[in-house]
């Protein structure tokens, strides 16, 4: 998950201008990403069509959805590119592209080319490239900030003074003192959005920061016209406070919501970066040197010590140690892992140094699945962000005709109030609310689901989440857990329990099917000794039927065994409707072991959340009647249904969903990739399946039932913030605009108003991050 990281881009002048120089040499650094071995560092082949790719980037210079629709636009001109879609609220893209056609420095240099920046979503830079946009607006702020201060000071007596109490010399100096205050709030503090402005009057376009810069360039300049000709047109007052004021108060809104923007990036970011730069890999004369992750390989031997991350999936050789996979697969203990253990990429190791054998790297590895997936997540656009995004552009364009008519209608009366009436209203209208009102409620909710090990394909499954009122469950890997567990066992005289598992232990060890793995399980549980005392020869095994082979044991006569079915072994068991497997040797039937499935210890708890969030829930499975039967009344399950084929699940969908209810299918994706694919939103169990390989909205990372109904009502949670916000956006709008048009709008209040419209959003999405109660 390394790739090459980008130098910065060189800063812009004032208005964006930049050299023929600063040009070729942006050029050459985005050249490094042609190279086909980075591509797979940020972009993956498409499955079904090749030679194309899906690359996700991270957009730098966006403030609106204006900005989205914008760098979509110039990413879909590029020869080559199928597809773009951009996130206002997360700053992230996805594009896809063919290589027979394009290359990414082409439709890289495309976003430079309409004033953004791009970089690979997981560059190595991109944190330190935010904080320094962090530190930048700070400064700014600060600037702003003491400026405003400075001028409200010799603002003020004009308005407490009596009338002939200032002199005119007085008053042209405060004025003057005042002017040179403002210049570095104008010429510093001001510079992205005049920047932005420019590039945006360059190219034909409208953003948010065009009717901004204009209301700033209008009340500097009556404000300069006033000082410098006090008995002209515009001299009856000056506003270089209300711009002052204003300004600080927009930077105040811009720097916190980037900040708490921030919070989402940064997050995803932690998980990406998780991976360390390098590792100690053991070399042929069984010395360690330190190498780049990225040249690990499958088979290479690293040691990982305590604080630094497994750098690829793999089995450790060496060492006990104890490992915190809470943002991988939901588990938020520490976890043992000894010799033999597996580990996976991305989590820690926490207690003691280990040895590992490489098994996956790259892509290849969960961690790079689980990464995939959350950047899908977090630049896709919800059908309701995709309108707000479509009235952006109408909506900017509607501001400024509403400004010029303000401003000609208040114009007869009073020139200087007309351009201030004119300036509240490009300031306080703000399409940014409406923008951020969806996508910042579902990255929040997104970003809390992924926390409790639950990631989300598309936010716009949150939505169709929400509606659900029916909810069908597969039985196994799904309500039961993947393994099989030992029930009942049944010995010939003479042979204990103990001894019995200790042979089906022994010769379980060599074969990889569920039933071996379950009585494996259970040896190694109460007979260990007698399982390792066994040595195993001329092992044979029938895929699906049993092992047969040869134990010997110090002391003891050799024997031949068979391990499997009731037909491998040439013996007849009592009819059951639990899985069997039976033990023999020459003389004939040793042992028989009977096998359940586990019922998953939450299941009852979560069918009965469920029940209280007004949701009906159903079983289907595949297996016999009273198997299902048996799981369903363990579970407080009363609509259950066995013999299933996929197909008859799809029908029994289909039919709820044509009776208008609104279904959501749970699975272990593995055999439900037809029902997943055609509910209206599916989870799937990702232990029991490769995540890329998925077929569902969700995928829960854990072995806890109970995320799905946690799940439901965070989706319901995040609709409510979501309907909130639209309501307050549409409110804010449709109140401050006429009072602007009115004139009882200043320009310092509109600045706030603005500030604190974009705010109150996000800060009511981020109340979708405060923790979740688990059940």
């Amino acid at each position: 998950m390394e790739s090459a990281a980008l130098p910065a881009p060189s800063p812009p002048g004032l208005f964006g201008a930049g050299t023929e120089g600063a040009v070729a040499a942006e050029s050459s650094e985005l050249a490094v990403l042609d190279d086909p071995q980075e591509w797979p560092a940020f972009s993956q082949p498409l499955q079904g069509r090749p030679g194309d790719w899906t690359s996700r980037v991270v957009f730098e210079g966006m403030h609106c959805a204006a900005c989205a629709v914008t760098l979509e636009d110039a990413l879909r001109a590029v020869p080559g590119v199928r597809a773009a879609e951009v996130s206002a609220a997360s700053r992230r893209g996805t594009i896809v592209w063919s290589e027979a056609e394009t290359r990414p420095s082409r439709w890289m240099q495309a976003v430079r080319a309409a004033g953004y920046s791009a970089v690979p979503a997981n560059d190595a830079l991109a944190g330190e490239r935010r904080r320094a946009e962090s530190r930048r607006a700070l400064w700014r702020w600060g600037v702003a900030g003491l400026c405003m201060m400075q001028v409200m000071m010799y603002a003020t007596p004009a308005y407490v003074a009596e009338p002939g109490e200032i002199t005119p010399d007085m008053q042209g100096l405060l004025r003057w003192a005042s002017w040179v205050l403002t210049l570095p709030v104008l010429l510093f503090s001001c510079a992205p959005f005049f920047a932005s402005a420019w590039r945006d009057l360059r190219q034909r376009r409208v953003s948010m920061d065009l009717p901004v810069a204009l209301g700033m360039g209008i009340t500097f300049a009556v404000s300069s016209l006033a000082t410098f000709e006090p008995a002209g047109p515009f001299g009856a007052e000056v506003y270089f406070d209300s711009l002052t004021m204003f300004v600080f108060f927009l930077l105040t809104g811009r720097w916190l919501e980037l900040r708490l923007r921030d919070r989402t990036a940064g997050a995803l970011e932690s998980l990406m970066n998780r991976l360390p730069d390098s590792v100690e890999r053991r070399g042929a004369g069984g010395r360690f040197e330190r190498v780049a992750v990225r040249r690990l390989a499958a088979g290479d031997v690293v040691r990982v010590l305590p604080g630094e991350a497994f750098p690829a999936d793999g089995t450790v050789l060496e060492g006990q140690t104890l490992a915190d996979e809470a943002l991988l697969t939901g588990e938020s203990r520490p976890l043992p892992r000894g010799e033999g253990a597996a580990v996976i990429a991305g989590s820690h190791n926490l207690a003691a140094p280990v040895l590992v054998r490489v098994e996956r790297t790259g892509a290849q590895t969960r961690f790079a699945q689980i990464v995939a997936l959350m950047e899908s997540a977090s630049a896709s656009k919800p059908q309701l962000a995709r309108l707000a995004d479509r009235i952006a552009k109408p909506f900017l364009i509607a501001v400024l005709l509403a400004a010029g008519a303000a401003a000609a209608f208040w114009w007869p009366q009073d020139p200087g109030r007309a351009l201030m009436v004119a300036v509240a209203v490009l300031i306080v209208t703000c399409p940014c609310a409406l923008s951020l009102a969806t996508p910042a409620a579902m990255l929040a909710g997104a970003g809390q689901l992924a926390r409790r090990g639950v990631l989300l394909r598309r936010l716009q499954a949150l939505e169709a989440l929400a509606s659900v009122d029916q909810l069908v469950f597969d039985k196994t890997g799904t309500l039961t857990r993947d393994a099989l567990v030992l029930g009942a066992v049944r010995t010939r005289p003479g042979l204990t329990r103990g001894q019995a598992l200790g042979l089906a232990a022994a010769l379980g060890r060599q074969s990889l099917h569920p039933v071996s793995r379950a009585l494996v399980a259970a040896g190694e549980s109460e007979a260990a000794d007698e399982a390792r005392a066994w040595t195993v020869e001329g092992l044979q095994e029938a895929a699906g039927q049993g092992v047969a082979a040869t134990l010997r044991r110090t002391g003891q006569a050799p024997l031949s065994l068979r391990l499997g079915s009731a037909a491998f072994c040439g013996v007849a068991l009592p009819a059951s409707d639990a899985p069997q497997a039976c033990l023999s040797d020459d003389q004939g039937w040793l042992a028989s072991f009977e096998l359940r499935e586990e019922l998953r210890p939450d299941a009852a708890t979560a069918v009965a959340a469920l029940r209280a969030q007004g949701v009906a829930v159903s079983l289907l499975s595949g297996d016999g009647a009273e198997a299902v039967a048996r799981v369903a009344q363990g579970s407080g399950i009363t609509e259950a249904r066995g013999g299933c084929t996929p197909q008859d699940k799809l029908d029994f969908l289909r039919a709820a969903q044509a009776r208008g209810r609104r279904v959501a299918m749970v699975g272990d994706g593995l055999n439900d990739g037809p029902v997943l694919a055609g509910a209206h939103v599916s989870f799937a169990f990702g232990q029991a399946v490769p995540l890329a390989q998925a077929q569902s909205d969700f995928v829960v990372l854990g072995e806890r039932l109970a995320e799905v109904p946690q799940a439901l009502a965070l989706a319901r949670r995040t609709l409510r913030v979501v309907r909130q916000n639209l309501a307050w956006a549409a409110l804010y709008n449709a109140v401050c605009v006429p009072l602007a048009v009115a004139g009882w709008l200043p320009a310092w209040l509109a600045g706030l108003g603005m500030a604190l419209s974009s705010l109150a959003v996000v800060l009511n999405a981020l109340r979708l991050a405060a923790p979740l109660e688990k059940t």
